[in-house]
């Protein structure tokens, strides 16, 4: 590796003897006993400068203030300070051509880019259901789509301010991580993020796979091998067999990388909306206005309907929490700020229009049909003769590749990246995702409301409050939105972001705590244990607020007695400062 030596004359400085066996130790200086110390080349991410190739003159450290503390005993990785005035060489093990920052030319997504992302993801089967299933829960139908247009409105929130930081300094949710977790305890979150990822790659692919199934003739359907369910696997072969046929055209698109995404999420947001369309009208059309939509009456007592109202308004919220976490893969390509911030606005009213298409559409087929089909695909299964069913479930697929791919592909695949760059690319990260998709066995999470919404989105959202928790007031209280980019990418010891080898002690422990608590409510849900304490039912239907809200507090509270107590300045606390 190429470097480049300042010179330092150590004799000057009082404390020679100690400086010299730090930096003899130091993995990131070397030093030559009668002066010269080679430090790592300056690192200037693409959007900023290019790489120096060399000082335009000596440089002189007897006029240079070190922007170090140190003491008469021997120096290690958890006790030393940041060289703020180093700019660092990007390490190999961190980074790859998809985790450096993006450069202007890559910064090309418009707000009305974002929004057409935002139509893609929301225009899908399990954003038809949320209000439904809420609906089948008990509310009516205004108070059903009230509560995901609430809990869009929330989670807005922290989709702009997570987004900020892709926007200014062009980096990825896996970098962004690294910035409060430590250089390699972003693992931690990025990988619970793409645990999540994988599981929504698998539901996505089983719907896809169920419209291929509509499609086959009857004949096929009632070949009694194919067509019975085993119960160790938990569903038929046949429907098993489509739901890899569409696992697999998904690859096709994955293959392409962002810009592939982006291309089919521009391309596919007007299809979609004219598609939607025909569908309100037509249910419309056939049921004969929408009084049958306004008869759907809350059949909930008001303390009944509040314990329904908070683990759903979590479950809404969680739907698009993991998303709200990894927005920076998505908003460091936009153009600028105030793009992102539009693009990202309509959020709350697409879920809240495509959410009522859901349920006029829901509640009308039990006029037209004389039987509630809840399932998109089953009903367009019933619309019309061949060539429109075709044409629907075309539509069906198209929607459920442009949710599945931009929300559940990029982020498990960049915190594959993250994990090793130099083998992980894009394609590869997307490709084990799909393959954990599977595992996740989601035939079983649908098989209804109350295990789709209770157990699968509320309890993965304890996962993901506290990583969002900590990352925002890491990012706006601690750092006051500034980041050191080259910090981000090296493994020295000196880098601001190294923290305890690597691992920011602090977030890690307010991660746990914030999940803790909800761990009883979770057991119980899935039946490990038979009872829990009342409070803890609180605390499970609540949470993504909790352990948002519990995790963030925790973290700057500890930082804060860290500061306080010179805990973070190990070195300054047994001297005062060298001059």
């Amino acid at each position: 590796m190429s470097t480049t030596s300042l010179i330092i004359h150590l004799h000057h400085l009082p404390f020679h003897s100690t400086m010299n066996n730090m930096l003899l130790k130091s993995p990131s200086l070397t030093l030559h006993h009668h002066s010269t110390i080679p430090i790592q080349r300056p690192f200037y991410p693409s959007t900023i400068l290019p790489f120096p190739s060399k000082l335009t003159k000596p440089f002189d450290a007897s006029n240079m203030s070190l922007p170090m503390k140190c003491s008469n005993s021997s120096m290690n990785s958890t006790n030393m300070q940041p060289l703020k005035s180093i700019e660092f060489e990007p390490d190999p093990s961190l980074t790859n051509e998809d985790l450096k920052p993006t450069s202007p030319t890559q910064r090309t997504f418009s707000g009305l880019e974002i929004s057409s992302l935002w139509v893609g993801l929301v225009v899908g089967v399990p954003s038809y259901y949320l209000a439904g299933s809420l609906v089948d829960l008990g509310m009516s139908w205004w108070q059903g789509i009230s509560t995901v247009v609430l809990a869009n409105i929330i989670l807005l929130f922290p989709l702009i301010l997570t987004g900020h930081a892709g926007t200014k300094y062009g980096i990825s949710f896996p970098v962004l991580a690294r910035s409060s977790f430590g250089i390699h305890g972003a693992h931690i979150p990025t990988l619970l993020r793409a645990f999540v990822g994988c599981g929504w790659y698998g539901i996505e692919s089983w719907i896809g796979g169920e419209a291929i199934f509509i499609l086959l003739p009857n004949s096929f359907k009632k070949i009694t091998f194919l067509s019975n369910n085993l119960p160790w696997l938990g569903t038929s072969p046949l429907e098993f067999l489509c739901f890899m046929v569409f696992w697999v055209a998904q690859l096709a698109i994955v293959w392409r990388g962002v810009d592939g995404i982006r291309q089919l999420e521009k391309f596919s947001a007007p299809i979609l909306i004219f598609l939607t369309s025909c569908l309100l009208i037509w249910s419309y059309v056939k049921a004969g206005g929408f009084n049958h939509l306004f008869s759907l009456s809350s059949r909930l007592t008001n303390s009944e309907f509040f314990a329904v109202f908070f683990p759903s308004l979590t479950a809404n919220i969680s739907f698009w929490a993991t998303v709200a976490l990894n927005i920076p893969d998505f908003t460091r390509y936009a153009k600028s700020q105030k793009d992102q911030v539009i693009g990202q606005i309509g959020l709350p009213i697409f879920m809240g229009l495509f959410t009522f298409v859901g349920l006029v559409v829901t509640s009308s087929t039990k006029v037209i049909f004389g039987e509630v089909i809840s399932s998109p695909i089953q009903l367009l299964g019933r619309i019309g003769g061949f060539s429109t069913s075709v044409l629907a479930i075309l539509g069906i697929s198209l929607a459920t590749i442009t949710t599945n791919i931009a929300a559940n592909v990029v982020a498990p695949a960049n915190a594959l990246m993250n994990l090793n760059p130099s083998w992980f690319t894009f394609r590869r990260g997307a490709f084990l995702t799909a393959i954990l998709g599977i595992a996740f066995q989601p035939w079983r999470l649908l098989k209804s409301s109350e295990s789709f919404v209770y157990t699968w989105l509320v309890g993965y959202s304890a996962l993901m409050g506290p990583i969002g928790g900590i990352v925002l007031v890491d990012y706006y209280v601690v750092k006051k939105m500034e980041l050191r980019i080259s910090d981000l990418y090296t493994r020295s010891a000196f880098g601001e972001y190294y923290y305890s080898k690597g691992f920011n002690v602090d977030a890690i422990v307010a991660l746990v705590v914030g999940i803790l608590p909800v761990v009883p409510g979770f057991l119980q849900k899935v039946g490990v244990v038979s009872s829990i304490h009342d409070g803890f039912l609180v605390i499970y239907n609540n949470a993504w607020f909790i352990s948002f809200f519990i995790g963030g507090f925790l973290y700057w509270i500890l930082v804060s007695l860290r500061k306080k107590l010179g805990e973070s300045d190990a070195i300054g606390t047994l001297l005062p400062d060298a001059k």
